[in-house]
Formats: structure tokens, C-alpha cells, sequence
């Protein structure tokens, strides 16, 4: 089971724009989350198609199973 926090940012365009983050600590601490997504914005150092992070959209943990099937 793979693991992955998704944050998504609202951008200059109006667009959304997402960074994620294998193996997230959990429980997700909400009020550190809040925080750091604030922190990413101000500093301004990530750049999408839609232009600069304007504003926190949501965050959630995105869980996936892969299971290999083998053929032959």
C-alpha cells in the first residue's frame, strides 16, 4: 500500500496545481499542514502552468494497491 499526501493549490490563473509527498507522517497533523501550505505559498519558490500558488485549495492522503499480476 502506497501512501501520498496531495496538497492542491489554487493559482494566479484560477487554475489548481498539485504537490505530493510520499510516505506522509499519519495522522496528518491539520494545524502543521495548514502552516507549512502558508509557508510554501509566501516563499513562492514552486512554479505551475498556471502561474504562482495564490491560495490553499485542500490537501488529502491518497491511498493506492498495486498488486502484480504474473503472465506467462
Amino acid at each position: 500500500m502506497a501512501k501520498t499526501l496531495e496538497m492542491s493549490f489554487g493559482t494566479a490563473d484560477g487554475k489548481v496545481a498539485k504537490l505530493s509527498i510520499e510516505n506522509p507522517i499519519e495522522p496528518v497533523d491539520q494545524i502543521a499542514l495548514a502552516t507549512a501550505m502558508d509557508a510554501i505559498i509566501a516563499a513562492n519558490v514552486f512554479y505551475s502552468a498556471g502561474g504562482d500558488f495564490t491560495d490553499k485549495r485542500g490537501a488529502r492522503v491518497v491511498e493506492r494497491n498495486v498488486i502484480d499480476v504474473v503472465i506467462g
